[in-house]
């Protein structure tokens, strides 16, 4: 048995995994992630590391003077940072929409290119504010302009569908069907916590046994950040879940999967990649024009939190957003419809 929970194994694995990605990065970003690390959780240092990299990758690749100087990334100095030019910045904005590496296209939108930016910004300024560089030349990038998208979220008919179509399996195929006899307690169990709660799916994931109070219909989560908190769910998802849990402990896990809630049919902790395959697997049956996701799924438990109580906070609570103007950004369009719903709420003269 591990002796660590699973969020703590996942931080210890990313740490891992960023040393590896650091060891190909020039020595002078290890000061870098350093001055991050306190603020910032370990999955996203190693989203930062990839960008780092992939803007090194390019400055490489694209620029001449740099190409003809430095034999390899890590010889980059940190001078080079310095000497940049909003210019550079600019085609390595305009490198990232389409690009080839290590024989795969890659094409990134908006917020992919966003999200790089804000990388290096945040780069820049760490190195100008510790003295490293006497210019920041990234204080002169605007970010791309994001265009604003429909949320996809599953209607209320659609998530009594999805439901049921976990329970009866009507629309999958013969060879889904067979393997659905043994997984429909446990899948009937998830998407209705899923649904029924709003976590994310890396909680979900990460849910043991002893996380689950059935007395007070709760389960304790580890949100981002570390924190731990209980989230409640309805008599419905406690039926659903208690269901499988009466099958749960009968299985036997695999060794370093003792505890784990979910189980795949492998008898291990279930993946966030099998929890995404699950949903898509059903949301495809009862909703094809929609691509459905875990996080979908919990975006449909918000709007339809926020449509029961108008409690813009309380969502934000429930769903784990530090930032409350997240929440406000998510769900928007139904306030806007709630202000229209007030227009003639009000009176003047009795008609």
């Amino acid at each position: 048995m591990s002796d660590f929970k699973y969020s703590e194994q996942v931080d210890i694995d990313n740490i891992q995994k960023l040393r590896k990605m650091l060891s190909e990065l020039p020595a002078f970003f290890k000061d870098f992630f350093r001055g991050i690390e306190p603020r910032t959780q370990s999955r996203t240092q190693i989203a930062y590391a990839y960008d780092i990299k992939v803007f090194l990758e390019f400055l490489m690749n694209e620029n001449p003077s740099i190409k003809n100087t430095y034999s390899k990334i890590t010889d980059i100095p940190l001078s080079v940072l310095e000497n940049l030019s909003v210019t550079d910045i600019e085609e390595f904005m305009e490198y990232l929409k389409y690009r080839e590496s290590e024989g795969k296209k890659i094409s990134n939108k908006e917020n992919a290119i966003k999200r790089k930016i804000s990388t290096l910004k945040s780069v820049f300024k760490y190195f100008y504010r510790v003295e490293k560089i006497n210019e920041n030349i990234m204080e002169r990038i605007q970010l791309p302009k994001l265009h604003s998208k429909e949320i996809i979220r599953l209607d209320i008919d659609e998530v009594a569908m999805m439901i049921d179509e976990a329970e009866k399996g009507e629309g999958l195929s013969d060879r889904q069907k067979a393997y659905h006899e043994k997984t429909k307690v446990r899948d009937v169990a998830l998407l209705s916590l899923l649904l029924g709660t709003g976590i994310r799916v890396s909680e979900c994931v990460g849910l043991d046994i002893s996380d689950v109070d059935f007395k007070n219909n709760g389960i304790l989560i580890h949100r981002k950040g570390g924190k731990e908190v209980t989230i409640y769910f309805s008599d419905e998802v406690r039926e659903a879940l208690q269901n499988y849990l009466d099958e749960r402990v009968l299985i036997l896990e695999e060794s370093g999967h003792e505890g784990a809630f979910f189980l795949s049919m492998q008898n291990k902790r279930m993946s966030v990649r099998s929890v995404e395959n699950l949903v898509k697997k059903y949301a495809r049956i009862i909703s094809p024009l929609k691509k459905i996701t875990p996080h979908k799924l919990r975006s449909t438990y918000g709007t339809n939190l926020y449509k029961e109580t108008g409690d813009i906070y309380l969502v934000a609570d429930v769903l784990g957003h530090s930032d409350v103007n997240t929440t406000k950004k998510h769900y928007a369009a139904i306030e806007d419809d709630r202000r229209k719903s007030a227009r003639n709420a009000v009176k003047l003269r009795e008609s």
